[in-house]
This record gives structure tokens, sequence and C-alpha cells, in this order.
């Protein structure tokens, strides 16, 4: 009960701060994303708990077993850790441009986009960001928003779709690695996996839909 609703809201609303830079960096106001993602969770959990029934109830911690260890260790296992990461980001986006790349120059990108036309279009989405969700969706924004990057500098995609986007990976993102992290605890993949991906596209197309009117109301300003 309350651990699912816990972790449904921690896989849309975590890690704020450093995943709205990125985002920031990469075609949206970080301070646009971190709200819509913050409201996003809340009203995912909202709608959860409707099927969770009394999550009243206390949560009952798992023991921690900790020990001292000196400063010069921690440090250590900080560097080496850190290292390890910049190797995997670099690894990863290296290997997701070096596909990217393939496919453009193989002719097939255009065929993989018209594959996957009826998913974008039913998260509301254009076709030609297939790419760049499948990465931010496997992969998550620490190695996606990279790529969308260096997409958004190039101009094969608009702000409208680049904003779309970033709404959709913003509360639907790394759908491998941090949903098994609470599988382990036992939690149902269903509720780690389907309700964000409901809200995402949710998101996305009721901010087409004020696009859309907004741009009526425009239109009919600009007519006077």
């Amino acid at each position: 009960g309350q651990m699912t609703l816990i972790a449904v809201f921690s896989l849309i609303a975590h890690n704020l701060i450093i995943e709205g830079i990125i985002q920031h960096r990469s075609g949206i106001n970080a301070v646009t994303i971190t709200l819509v993602r913050i409201i996003a969770a809340i009203l995912t959990v909202l709608f959860v708990s409707q099927f969770m029934g009394d999550t009243s109830e206390s949560i009952v911690g798992l023991a921690e077993i900790t020990r001292d260890s000196p400063i010069t260790e921690a440090l250590k296992d900080w560097a080496l850790d850190t290292l390890i990461l910049l190797a995997k980001v670099f690894g990863i986006i290296m290997l997701i441009m070096i596909v990217l790349e393939s496919l453009t120059a193989l002719g097939w990108s255009e065929y993989l986009f018209n594959l996957s036309r009826p998913l974008m279009r039913l998260l509301g989405l254009s076709r030609r960001t297939a790419m760049l969700w499948v990465t931010a969706v496997v992969f998550g924004l620490m190695y996606g928003g990279a790529v969308i990057q260096d997409e958004a500098k190039r101009g094969d995609l608009t702000k409208s779709e680049l904003k779309h986007l970033h709404m959709s990976i913003g509360i639907n993102h790394s759908m491998v690695e941090d949903p098994a992290l609470f599988m382990a605890l036992g939690l149902n993949g269903f509720w780690l996996w389907i309700p964000k991906l409901v809200m995402a596209a949710i998101v996305v197309h009721i901010f087409r839909i004020i696009e859309y009117l907004w741009g009526k109301v425009r239109g009919a300003r600009s007519k006077r």
C-alpha cells in the first residue's frame, strides 16, 4: 500500500534539481518541467491510492547495517564510483549517437519512425521523437538528455515537439533500472510502469489541447 504509493511518487518526482537542469539545457524550462513532474506525481498517487485499499498502516522499515569507515577509504570509494559513472555515461552516449547516425546513414530511421507512429500518436508525441523517447525511457534522463541536447542543436525538431517530448520523458523515464529497485522489495511492477506511462500521455495531450486553444485565441485577436 504505502510503499507502492511512495514508489510511484519517487519514480516520477526524483532527482528533480539535476534532471531539471539537464532538461533545461536540452529544450524546456527547468521550473516548468519540475512543477509538471511534482503535480503529475501527486495526481498519479491520488489515482493509484484508489486501488490500494487502506494505506494508513505504518511502514516497517528495513534494518540498515552500518559501519564506520575511514574518511580516506570513503573518498576512494566515491572517486572510483564517480569514474565508473562517468565512463558509463560516456559509453552509453557514444553508443546511442553511433546507433542514431547509423540508422540515418542507412536510411532506416524513416522506416522506424513510421513503425512507431501509432505508439507516438497515443503518447501525443511526434514520430520524429521516437528514438529520443526510447533512449530516455530505457536509459533515463542522465543519458537521454545529452542526446536530446545534440538533436536540439541540429534543429531537426520544433520547439513544440521538444517540449512535448520533455513533458513525456520527465514523467516517464528510466523504465528498466528504477522500477527494478522497487520490484526487488516485492512491489507489483504494474503499478510501477503503467500509471506513470498513462499520466505522461495525459499530460502531453492536455498541453497539446492548451496550445491549440491558445493558438485559436491568438488567431482571433490578430484578426481584430
